[in-house]
C-alpha cells in the first residue's frame, strides 16, 4: 500500500519537473523567435486583435460588476468606520491594484488561454502541426511567438480599459444608491490615486498574459487522443491558468507593493 502510494507520488513528481522543463524549452523557443517579429507581423496583428478587441464586450461586462460590487463592499466596510468622501479613493485603488487585474485575466484566461489549447489541440491531433513541421515552419515561430507577444501586449491595455469601467460602475452605485456626489466621489479617487498602484497592476497584468499565452500554448501542443483530448486540454488549460494567476499576484504583491 505505502509502496503503490510512493510509486504514484514519485512519478507525479517525475511529470511535474518534466512539465516545468516542457514548459521552460517552450518559452525559450519563444524568446528566441523574437527575431523574426516584423515577417510575422500580420499574425501578430490578428492575434491582437482576437485576444484584445474581440475580448472587449465581455470585459466592459465584467468590469461594470466588478465596480459596482466594490462600491456596495466598500460602503458596508466604511459605515460607521469612516465617512462616505473615502469611497471613491477606496474602490478606486482596489480596483486598479488588484480587482481589474486579476479579474480580466482570469477572464482572458477562460476565453483566450482555453480557446488557444483547443486552436493548436485540434490543429495536433490533426496532424497539422506535423505538416507544418515538414515544410520547414517553426511551430513555435509561427503559432506560439504571435499569441504570447498579443497577450503581453493586449491584456495591459485591456486591464486599463477595464479599471476604467470599473471606476464608473462604482461611481454610479455611490452616486444613485449611496448618495455620494459626482464631485465627492472623484475628488476621493483623485486624492487617494497614485500612478505606482496603476504601474504595478500593468506590470502584473504583463505576466498573466504570458502565463495564459504560454500554458495554452504548451497544453495545446501536447494534446492527444482526438477530440477527447482537445477538452480535456481546454479544461486544464483554463484552470493551470487561472491558478498560476493567483499564485503570481500573490508573489508579485509581495515585490510590487
Amino acid at each position: 500500500m505505502i509502496g503503490n502510494f510512493l510509486q504514484k507520488l514519485g512519478r507525479k513528481t517525475i511529470n511535474f519537473f518534466q512539465e516545468i522543463g516542457q514548459i521552460s524549452r517552450l518559452f525559450w523557443g519563444i524568446i528566441k523567435s523574437f527575431k523574426t517579429i516584423p515577417r510575422s507581423k500580420n499574425i501578430i496583428l490578428y492575434q491582437m486583435e482576437h485576444i484584445g478587441v474581440n475580448s472587449l464586450p465581455l470585459v466592459t461586462i465584467i468590469a461594470i460588476f466588478t465596480g459596482a460590487v466594490a462600491a456596495w463592499q466598500a460602503a458596508y466596510q466604511l459605515k460607521g468606520i469612516a465617512p462616505m468622501s473615502f469611497l471613491g479613493g477606496s474602490t478606486s485603488r482596489a480596483i486598479i491594484t488588484e480587482l481589474g487585474p486579476v479579474l480580466t485575466g482570469i477572464v482572458i484566461a477562460g476565453r483566450v488561454g482555453a480557446s488557444i489549447a483547443a486552436e493548436l489541440g485540434t490543429m495536433k491531433v490533426t496532424e497539422q502541426i506535423d505538416a507544418l513541421e515538414t515544410m520547414a515552419i517553426n511551430p513555435v515561430r509561427y503559432l506560439a511567438m504571435p499569441r504570447f507577444l498579443a497577450s503581453i501586449i493586449m491584456l495591459p491595455l485591456l486591464v486599463v480599459f477595464a479599471d476604467a469601467i470599473a471606476v464608473f460602475g462604482a461611481y454610479i452605485v455611490s452616486n444613485y444608491f449611496l448618495g455620494v456626489s459626482f464631485h465627492v466621489f472623484f475628488l476621493s479617487v483623485k486624492r487617494f490615486f497614485a500612478i505606482s498602484d496603476l504601474i504595478a497592476g500593468l506590470v502584473k497584468t504583463v505576466f498573466f498574459g504570458g502565463v495564459t499565452s504560454l500554458l495554452g500554448c504548451h497544453i495545446g501542443f501536447k494534446t492527444e487522443g482526438g477530440a477527447e483530448g482537445v477538452g480535456q486540454a481546454t479544461i486544464r488549460s483554463f484552470v493551470m491558468s487561472a491558478a498560476m494567476i493567483l499564485i503570481l499576484d500573490y508573489f508579485l504583491w509581495t515585490f510590487l507593493f
